[in-house]
């Protein structure tokens, strides 16, 4: 078992490059002020070798680098943060028992998570027979995330708790809640604790924004400045921190789409690019802003087929604007981004970041044609053998 501090207000499933540069260190920032409810437990959910490699480093609990590299309204930014936020380690694996026991303490008040693309997928293997105290931990991170609210459930059904996943999915909070409860149902857990699913447990929807494309071994990051996290307000929301890129927001719906439709869609665009046209393995996002033909090809996707999408919701000047910044964002002179990286489960991605804009456009600008975006998602699975390399 891994040494770790027990007992921290905040629980971390996910390990990632982005939640090292992303939520760690704004949590560690906002420490540094008082403005924190405290530190971070990092939970490992998966076996990958580079994600224990990882825990390891941040189970010393000497915190690990943050480098922020960029441009900034035209103004380059080469510095070195050190976030020491993260105080605890565990991997479901081999420390489970003390994850559970994290559910059930006096100090939890906030859950995040960032599982990846296929982080929410569940295993048929998994049944009830792992809310067992003894029991091994369920395979999918939705019953493992069950089992502990369970172990909440029993220990302190009164106690707040905020679960604020970061997964690029849209209403992630409302839609995680969904798996979780549909799965409680599926085990035919007691009415009482599926009904304190919906009513105690505070489900926030949020959304992060920031390229985070490279990593610091066995630990650290390094970062564009730009850095956005957007949560929803409703009744009961404890925020982890207070923090100057922490917005709260009664409509988290335009800064979704502004991410989502504009950034999000733009990588994958290029990544779409990148696999159909057989360009080098070792392209950058900022390599393929530099080509001409790439460029262009984006440029008249966005104008298109994206910004008449905005145009007809009223938000093409927020659009606009995002968009600017966005180009010095992606022609960051530092940050190595690779497509290769990018076209990871791109199928997947291709659904999450280009179908939403083609529904958007059929309710409320049906004449759009979209030629790209949908050509684009008819040709999953007709690429040649690159991707499934990725």
């Amino acid at each position: 078992m891994l040494t770790m501090a027990p007992g921290q207000p905040i629980l971390q499933f996910g390990t990632s490059r982005f939640l090292q540069a992303h939520v760690d260190l704004l949590v560690s920032e906002a420490m540094a002020d008082g403005a924190a409810l405290g530190g971070i437990t990092v939970v490992q959910t998966t076996d990958d070798a580079r994600s224990a490699a990882r825990v390891a480093a941040l189970a010393t609990g000497r915190g690990h680098p943050v480098r922020i590299r960029g441009l900034s309204n035209g103004q380059a930014v080469d510095e070195q943060r050190h976030c020491h936020a993260v105080r605890a380690a565990l991997r479901t694996a081999t420390d489970w028992p003390a994850v559970r026991r994290e559910f059930m303490g006096d100090e939890l008040q906030v859950v995040v998570s960032n599982t990846g693309d296929a982080g929410w997928r569940l295993d048929d293997r998994d049944g009830p027979q792992a809310l067992a105290p003894d029991a091994a931990p369920p395979r999918a991170f939705p019953a493992k995330l069950l089992v502990a609210l369970h172990d909440r459930c029993q220990a302190r059904p009164e106690a707040a708790l905020t679960l604020l996943p970061c997964e690029l999915v849209a209403r992630n909070g409302d839609h995680l809640r969904d798996i979780v409860a549909g799965l409680a149902r599926r085990w035919a857990l007691d009415d009482a604790f599926q009904a304190w699913l919906h009513e105690r447990p505070v489900w926030a929807n949020s959304l992060v924004d920031r390229i985070v494309p490279e990593s610091i071994e066995p630990v650290g990051a390094v970062a564009e400045p730009y850095a956005l996290w957007a949560i929803e307000r409703q009744p009961g929301l404890v925020p982890p921190c207070r923090h100057a890129d922490i917005v709260l927001t009664d409509d988290l719906g335009p800064f979704e789409r502004l991410k989502l439709w504009l950034l999000n869609l733009g990588h994958t665009a290029l990544a779409e690019l990148w696999l159909r046209d057989g360009q080098p393995d070792g392209r950058t996002v900022r390599d393929a802003m530099r080509d001409e033909p790439t460029r262009l090809a984006l440029e008249r996707l966005w104008a298109e087929e994206v910004l008449p999408v905005f145009d007809a919701l009223g938000e093409g000047r927020q659009a606009r604007d995002y968009l600017a910044s966005l180009r010095e964002r992606l022609l960051n002179p530092w940050l190595v981004h690779r497509l290769a990286d990018i076209a990871a489960n791109h199928a997947v991605k291709k659904e999450r970041r280009l179908a939403p804009v083609v529904a958007a456009a059929q309710r409320c600008a049906p004449a759009l044609a979209q030629p790209w975006l949908r050509g684009a998602l008819a040709a999953t699975g007709r690429h040649d053998a690159k991707e499934s390399l990725q």
